[in-house]
Formats: structure tokens, C-alpha cells, sequence
């Protein structure tokens, strides 16, 4: 039994969870670490657009030479927005008054004002980093970490296409990481409604739970059945890689990173990469064919379909799997209500997790360093979770 008191203390550790903010200990965590912001393909050379991330409305533009930049998202002049403005060289320029700034922030130009006083003014930026189809961003104090933890041999390997999407729901980010590390819900979740490719290779057998903290974040490990050992390498601290079945039986299997960036405490854009191996030029044209005509699926558009009318989507692989995952995630809530939950002993990743969490926020409190995560020393082995009921093709 649990007093007034414990309650208390209780209600503030969960609280702290699901914050973004600078000012508080998961944002400031947070800010210690490469964060994806937008696909590369969303800004071309001499383009700039909008983006939030951690509560911050910013500008990414790419400059003549393709660099990208992370600049504020509106010029302090009048306040208007930056990215409507022009990039001009490696420079952008609000299209209000001509202030101009470079990559640095660094006021460059003020067409009626005094340029003397240029030097004076400038605004936020942060250093960026592109990888795997993704522009990452460093928004902590000092100088950014070596970008090696967000690495994934999967997605550097030759013959190998990555496709890239993204998808903002409206619900907190912690909840979407907490689903990363709750095995059992594969058992339910992908069996709601319809069971699709992902469904269908993992049973609804309740699994055998393992958890590891490793250099990089943890290893979870679900055992259905001697066929179906299924293992995440979660990466501290929203990034999750797993592997899925392919589009079909003869596909190879797919590896699949997914970052829970949030854009503040109650929107979440899910940045997904996906590693398939080339085989032949018919099967990877087919491929990208599906990618092109289903890849740009956002379950949040059709919120309403889903949640109130359990209507999933016609195409059973990337959509089906997306939509069951947004049902459960966005059913608990803008922020879920972690102080009413029941946990129970299918929750031993959920209770790791938020261990994990605390422990690293609480040094943060103290004034102490965190721990020095580090990528894996070893590429980790991903088996595919066969179900033993499988067709034999599949098995093989």
C-alpha cells in the first residue's frame, strides 16, 4: 500500500517521463544526442523548410553546394518566418526585409540598416549531420558527440536500397518508445483487425521475456518458440532496429530503424529507415514501386477511420502494421496516464525502460555525466521469428 506521500513521489518520477522542454531533465537528456529532424529528400538545394523539434520551431535550408543548414525559424527583424525567404549561396534571406544570416546564424546583410551593426545580431542555430536518408541535428551544449551511435551496418551495407518515411502522430514520444520495448503487444496489436506480413510471421503465443542494457541501449529478446526468437537493439534513447518479413515470402527480410523524434510533448514524427537487399532489377523496381505508392502513409490522416470506425488500410504490409501501432499508441492519449496504468509482468521492458531513464535523468539532477553511450563494437544479430506453424518456404 502506497501513502499520500509515496504517491506523491511516485506521480513526480512519472511526470518527468514524458517532458521535451529544455528546462527539464528527459529534455535536457534528450539534447545530448543526434536527433533526426527531416528526411533529405525534404529540402533541395536553394530550399529552405519549416521544422519542429524538442518545442523549437526552426528552418533547415540545403545552400548552393547541397550542404544543409539548421538555423531559427523566424528572423528576429519582425518576426516574420525565416524559410520563406530565399537561400542565396550558403546564406538565407528573409523575404520581409532582406535580413540575410549564414549557416552560423550570423547576420550577414541588412539592406536599410546600418551594416556596421550586422555583427551584433544573430540567431540560433545547430551543426547537422545526413545519414541514411535522414538530416540529423545536435541541439545540446558544447560541441556535438562523434556521429557513431545512430549507425547501422544494415543501412551503409552495398546492395542494399534504403527507403525513407515519416509520420507525425498526435500523442507524446515516451509512449511510442515504451511500445518499442513491449514484446507481447506484436501477439495483439498486429493480430487486431487484420493480420498482415508482420502479423503473420509472429505468433499470438505470449513470449518469453529477456532484457539486456548494453553499451548502446538494450537488447530485448522475445521467445515464442524455438523457430521464433524475435530480438530488438533498441539505441538509447528513441531508436529502435528490428527486422519484418519482406513484401513477400521470396523477399529478403527487411531491417528497419525508427526514431521517435518528438516535436514537443504532445506530437511525435516517427522517422522510419528501411534496409532491403537488391536481388534482381525486376524485384527491386517492384520494390520501389510499392514504396512509391504506399510509402507516404500517414495514419494520422485518417484518424477518425481508425480510432472510431476500425476501417485499416486496403495494403497489409507497411500501412497495416503503421495503423495498428498508431491505434494503441494514440488509444492511451495525448500524454498516457501513467499513474493509473496496471502494470503487470508482460511489462518487464516498460519497467527497464523507465529505470534506464530515471537513472540517467537523476545523474542530470546531480550535476554528474551520463553515461557515455557508444554504438555496438558488433553488428547484432537479428534472427527472423518464424512461426512454427509456417509454410515450409517461409521457414527455409
Amino acid at each position: 500500500m502506497t501513502d499520500a506521500t509515496g504517491q506523491s513521489v511516485v506521480s513526480d518520477r512519472l511526470k518527468l517521463l514524458p517532458q521535451t522542454s529544455s528546462d527539464s531533465l528527459m529534455g535536457q537528456l534528450l539534447r545530448k544526442f543526434w536527433q533526426p529532424v527531416t528526411r533529405s529528400q525534404n529540402v533541395q538545394i536553394r530550399k529552405a523548410i519549416p521544422v519542429r523539434i524538442l518545442g523549437e520551431t526552426l528552418t533547415v535550408y540545403r545552400g548552393a553546394s547541397g550542404k544543409p543548414y539548421l538555423v531559427a525559424g523566424h528572423c528576429p527583424h519582425r518576426r516574420t518566418l525565416l524559410h520563406t525567404g530565399w537561400v542565396v549561396s550558403e546564406t538565407i534571406k528573409c523575404m520581409y526585409h532582406g535580413w540575410q544570416f549564414n549557416g552560423a546564424g550570423q547576420c550577414v546583410e541588412r539592406p536599410a540598416e546600418d551594416a556596421t551593426r550586422n555583427a551584433s545580431v544573430r540567431i540560433t542555430s545547430y551543426p547537422l549531420h545526413e545519414y541514411a536518408g535522414l538530416i540529423f541535428v545536435y541541439m545540446g551544449p558544447g560541441d556535438p558527440p562523434e556521429f557513431q551511435l545512430p549507425r547501422k551496418p544494415h543501412f551503409e551495407a552495398p546492395d542494399t536500397m534504403l527507403f525513407v518515411r515519416e509520420e507525425t502522430w498526435p500523442c507524446n514520444w515516451f509512449q511510442q518508445v515504451e511500445n518499442s520495448l513491449d514484446a507481447v503487444h506484436v501477439s495483439f496489436v498486429h493480430h487486431w483487425g487484420e493480420v498482415g506480413t508482420f502479423g503473420g510471421a509472429v505468433a499470438p503465443t505470449i513470449p518469453q521475456l529477456e532484457y539486456e542494457e548494453t553499451d548502446a541501449g538494450i537488447r530485448q529478446t522475445a521467445t515464442r518458440s524455438a523457430n521464433s526468437v524475435r530480438v530488438s537493439n533498441w539505441t538509447f534513447p528513441n531508436n529502435n532496429h528490428i527486422i519484418t518479413p519482406g513484401l513477400t515470402l521470396e523477399d529478403p527480410w527487411v531491417d528497419i530503424g525508427i526514431w521517435m523524434t518528438p516535436l514537443d510533448d504532445e506530437h511525435t514524427t516517427r522517422f522510419v529507415t528501411y534496409a532491403i537487399k537488391s536481388t534482381t532489377p525486376e524485384n527491386d523496381k517492384r520494390i520501389r514501386d510499392y514504396f512509391d505508392k504506399f510509402g507516404d502513409y500517414n495514419p494520422a490522416d485518417h484518424h477518425d477511420d481508425l480510432i472510431k470506425r476500425g476501417i485499416l488500410p486496403d495494403d497489409d504490409v507497411l500501412q497495416l502494421t503503421s495503423a495498428q501501432d498508431y491505434v494503441a499508441a494514440v488509444g492511451q492519449g495525448t500524454i498516457a496516464d501513467r499513474l493509473n496504468e496496471r502494470l503487470g509482468q508482460s511489462d518487464r521492458g516498460i519497467t527497464f525502460l523507465r529505470r534506464l531513464f530515471w537513472r540517467e535523468m537523476e545523474l542530470i539532477r546531480e550535476g554528474r555525466a551520463t553515461k557515455p553511450w557508444h554504438r555496438l563494437k558488433e553488428a547484432p544479430v537479428l534472427p527472423k521469428q518464424i512461426r512454427e506453424d509456417a509454410p515450409a518456404e517461409q521457414q527455409a
